[in-house]
């Protein structure tokens, strides 16, 4: 049993949200790739602090070729990145080659761009450059200012996943600078068949901090209200997914929108992000058998991959299903004073902050083993003479 390939079928892609130099040398990508168990892969500062950060071994040679060079940390760190990046594209040549909407991989700007437009455009352009492929995203937050860099973005031919979504609003800004990027992009003669976007909108992180907030208010509450709240654990985060999913098909449903299909636009489409389960509680593969559905991705910690491989359901297009109790979860909630909308701006902050984090984080490791490689050059240097 593939599940992966059944839910591909269907129109969704399961993509993996991991990378390492270890995962592409010993072949473990091209293995689920060529077995049709991934269709693309996820990577942000958080990924690559823990694929440097806890290597043995499989980064030092590269970090040390690159200190006797004279790079500084921001230049290691830049290096073993998009050189990761650039291998999992070429893994994933061939699927791209096959299927345009197929064999992606994505690279983040750096987090503290998150608030300006002309550095994240830079950037995005520095990485989009450097690395020549057609297979590639560069992911850009979904803040005011990151919206504006993306409509730029795909207006010069840049392919974006867009990232840190958690409300309506934030996929609707997205959707639309998206579209205006693509309207552009025809309007000064490029190909639209040639750029292409991802709006990642992350699930399980809602369920977290919403059931958090109705713990804290049912243990307040009287019983018959402390009931109703308990009764809501669990359901905010695939409400609102789904609801996303119904604006993803209003926004590229529209006549503007045909026009530009007409000429080769590829739709926007959605990804679900932060989909492995945090509560034990809940199934292990709650985000991915319920948000099922056409043009769709999927991006999976190994841990749920295996997880899916292993006794994942095909339960129809579950995206399309429930969608007036999703509207009503959320009304609930906003009655119960847990507005999803406001606390997604809270969510975005958030994420930013720990990217930051994890950003700094690996700097700091990479500062650390770049030291202690030239300490051992000079050893080795000083023992030879």
């Amino acid at each position: 049993m593939n599940r992966s390939v059944d839910y591909r079928k269907r129109g969704q892609a399961v993509w993996l949200d991991s990378i390492s130099a270890r995962m592409i040398a010993t072949g473990e990508l091209a293995g689920r790739i060529g077995a049709g168990a991934v269709y693309g892969v996820t990577s942000n500062p958080t990924i690559f602090a823990q694929a440097i950060g806890r290597s043995d071994g499989d980064y030092e040679p590269r970090i040390a070729n690159l200190a006797d060079e004279g790079k500084d940390a921001f230049e290691v760190y830049d290096d073993l990145t998009r050189g990761d990046i650039a291998a999992g594209a070429d893994l994933f040549a061939a699927q791209h080659a096959a299927n345009a909407e197929d064999g992606w991989i994505s690279l983040e700007v750096l987090p503290s761009l998150a608030f300006d437009i002309e550095g994240t455009i830079a950037e995005a352009e520095r990485l989009h450059r450097l690395l020549g492929r057609p297979n590639v995203f560069i992911k850009v937050p979904a803040t005011p200012a990151g919206c504006v860099a993306i409509r730029e973005l795909i207006g010069s031919g840049v392919s974006v996943n867009v990232t840190l979504m958690f409300n309506r609003k934030h996929y609707r800004d997205v959707a639309h600078a998206y579209q205006a990027g693509v309207a552009a992009f025809v309007a000064a003669g490029g190909d639209p068949a040639k750029v292409a976007s991802v709006a990642s909108f992350f699930v399980s992180r809602v369920d977290t901090l919403v059931d958090r907030l109705l713990t804290e208010k049912a243990q307040a509450a009287p019983a018959p209200l402390r009931q109703r709240l308990e009764d809501l654990r669990g359901k905010a985060a695939l409400a609102n997914a789904k609801v996303v999913y119904q604006d993803y098909l209003a926004a590229f449903g529209t006549g503007a929108w045909k026009a530009l299909a007409a000429k080769g636009a590829r739709v926007q489409r959605p990804l679900w992000a932060s989909t492995g389960t945090k509560n034990p509680a809940y199934s292990d593969l709650l985000y991915v058998e319920n948000l099922v559905g056409p043009d769709t991705v999927n991006t999976l910690p190994e841990k749920t991959l295996e997880a899916l491989l292993d006794h994942g359901r095909d339960q129809g297009d579950t995206v399309l299903e429930g969608v007036d109790e999703a509207h009503r979860t959320l009304d609930e909630l906003k009655e119960l004073g847990l507005d999803v909308e406001q606390l997604g701006e809270k969510l975005q902050g958030e994420g930013i902050v720990s990217f930051e984090r994890s950003y700094d984080e690996l700097l700091g490791v990479v500062e650390e083993r770049r030291r202690a490689a030239l300490l051992e050059s000079a050893r080795t240097v000083k023992i030879r003479t």
